[in-house]
């Protein structure tokens, strides 16, 4: 072996030793970010760092390092947003649901409002027609039955109120959470555009 050899030898072992270096550290940070994005954790230049065991010099330097890094943050951006536009869908559908029980309970309601008035106004006229007819007993047990009906009439009415008010505060809901979820669309696409630009960056 002539001595030109010796140092030739030499500085290919040396990119040898600094491409399987690359490598493993390359393989370090993949994994670890598909355990970040895993378990829902921020992921930032630092963390990745510290949990690759990389410089953060080679996460900004070497292009296939950051380029891992910014698509998984994009990813995970994406994912926050799919996952706050789901949990909003779910609040929504909920409040949708809530909204179209109070109107049938309204609708209930002044439903039997209407036949109790009715009932009232039937007996009312019994008591005017037929008052010569009747027996003191029987007058005295239609008012107080006419009286009995007032008071569902009252319990019913302040139902009502209360029902008119949460179906109210339900639709007000609903539009906020519309508002939320055409919010977190736009959001979501938005981080589906920038993993688009990242990757093409990267090729």
């Amino acid at each position: 072996m002539t001595a030109s050899t010796v140092p030739a030898a030499r500085t290919a072992q040396a990119l040898e030793a600094r491409r399987k270096k690359t490598e493993d550290g390359l393989a370090r940070i993949k994994d670890t970010l598909d355990q970040m994005i895993k378990a829902q954790t921020p992921i930032t230049m630092a963390a990745v760092a510290r949990a690759a065991d990389v410089s953060r010099t080679f996460l900004y330097e070497h292009a296939d390092a950051r380029s891992l890094v910014t698509e998984a943050m994009s990813q995970a951006a994406g994912r926050r947003v799919q996952d706050r536009a789901t949990a909003q869908a779910e609040i929504e559908a909920s409040w949708r649901e809530r909204a179209l029980n109070t109107e049938a309970a309204l609708k209930t309601a002044h439903a039997e409002i209407l036949a109790q008035r009715e009932q009232i106004a039937e007996l009312l006229g019994q008591i005017r027609d037929l008052q010569t007819e009747w027996s003191q007993e029987d007058i005295t047990r239609i008012i107080t039955d006419n009286g009995a009906l007032k008071k569902q009439v009252r319990e019913l009415s302040a139902q009502s109120k209360s029902l008119t008010s949460k179906l109210a505060a339900a639709r007000e809901n609903i539009r906020f959470a519309d508002k939320r979820i055409a919010d977190l669309e736009v959001r979501l696409a938005d981080a589906s555009q920038l993993s688009k630009h990242a990757d093409a960056s990267t090729s």
